[in-house]
């Protein structure tokens, strides 16, 4: 007799329970074999990677990069960074354990050998290295300022910047770039040049008294341009004094003393003769001397030509051309009355000493009616002779 198959091969006239009794065997059977070879291995964590910023063999690092490291699959538990010397360098492992990264900057023309420890889930630790190279200038430069941090100044006092001789000059752009002026409140100002290494900021008006100003030289691990580099990052903070403003007047011989707007004094002084006439226009306090050897002959007159080498007391310079107020004692009957010296400003001892304690760097000078040019922009702190609409063009 045939017997017909079920669609599992299975006799139909086999009884129901045995049949379901198969299936269930065929089904733990194929689930066991599904499974095998999968057990214990995929239990165990992966191995700790990781991965060192630069990598081995970088040459012409900058040395204000980013240098380091990242673990993956673990933690890094040790970091040294030292220079070929055995030197090491400051770094710091993060608070999760998964970063560390140096905390100073790196040498210009240095090797350095960075090796980090990380620690995985289970295994052995593993060590990891990166020797790495910093690039190697051609020439550096040294940014100089005035004013310096911690001063206060007056209400004309540009910011100066001086780019040091001994290296080819900057490139104007890159060098304006890398210096950076904040100020409280906030002013408009610009930057001037003054030849190749020399570059003023100020601001449009003069400063109001009581602003902060910041100053933020960011020139160390950059190429300024034509090949140098810069040598060492500066910062200052600068304070803007009372507005202190002295107005003399050629032609009535008297000389205003103005602290922010108000009128202190008025004193009789002696300006420029004609044929040695002050300079017109806005000078700005340079230099205090309680004694000054005043010659002539430092701006080629000789005291046998008409010149002088005198010793005078209180005086405060206010252009590199030799212009300064100082105590004249031989002058005073002419103060007051007409102008006799050699394009200072001559007062009495008293006057010139009570000036000298009034006034400090920054401090303007106004000069009018004269009778000689006016004042060159280079000459000492000039800088205010310059239309802002030409000032903001830069010079460059």
């Amino acid at each position: 007799m045939r017997e017909w198959l079920n669609p599992a091969g299975i006799p139909a006239r086999v009884s129901r329970p045995l049949m379901m009794l198969i299936f269930g065997l065929v089904a733990l059977l194929v689930a066991g074999c599904s499974g095998f070879g999968s057990g214990a291995s995929d239990d165990v964590p992966p191995a700790p990677v990781l991965e060192l910023t630069p990598q081995n063999g970088a040459k012409d690092v900058l040395p204000t990069a980013r240098i380091s490291a990242a673990a993956v699959n673990g933690k890094i538990v040790n970091a040294v960074l030292t220079n070929a010397e055995g030197e090491q360098v400051a770094g710091a492992i993060s608070p999760d354990g998964v970063g560390w990264a140096a905390t100073e900057p790196l040498g210009y023309g240095k090797t350095y050998t960075l090796a980090v420890t990380a620690q995985g889930a289970s295994g052995p630790e593993i060590i990891q290295q990166s020797t790495f190279s910093t690039v190697s200038p051609g020439a550096q430069t040294f940014v100089s300022m005035n004013p310096l941090d911690g001063q206060k100044v007056g209400v004309g006092q540009p910011l100066a910047f001086y780019f040091s001789a001994d290296a080819p000059a900057p490139d104007k752009a890159k060098a304006e770039e890398a210096i950076k002026i904040h100020t409280e409140p906030a002013v408009e100002g610009a930057f001037y040049w003054f030849g190749s290494r020399e570059v003023h900021w100020r601001p449009k008006e003069f400063w109001k008294p009581g602003t902060k100003v910041s100053i933020d030289i960011n020139v160390y691990g950059k190429e300024l341009g034509n090949g140098v580099w810069g040598q060492e990052d500066r910062k200052a903070t600068v304070t803007i004094g009372d507005a202190v403003v002295l107005k003399a007047d050629g032609a009535s011989h008297q000389m205003r003393i103005e602290k922010n707007g108000k009128l202190l004094r008025t004193m009789p002084v002696s300006l420029g003769k004609p044929s040695f006439p002050s300079s017109n226009g806005v000078h700005v306090v340079t230099e205090h001397h309680a004694k000054k050897v005043m010659d002539s002959s430092t701006y080629g007159l000789p005291v046998e030509a008409g010149g002088y080498r005198t010793e005078v007391e209180w005086a405060v310079r206010i252009s590199n051309g030799g212009e300064f107020l100082h105590a004249a004692p031989w002058s005073v009957g002419d103060q007051g009355r007409r102008n006799v010296s050699h394009g200072c400003i001559n007062m009495s001892t008293a006057d010139a000493k009570w000036i000298f304690n009034l006034v400090r760097k920054g401090d303007v000078v106004q000069i009018t009616n004269s009778g000689g040019p006016n004042l060159r922009a280079w000459d000492g702190f000039g800088d205010w002779q310059i239309p802002w609409e030409q000032w903001v063009k830069g010079n460059k």
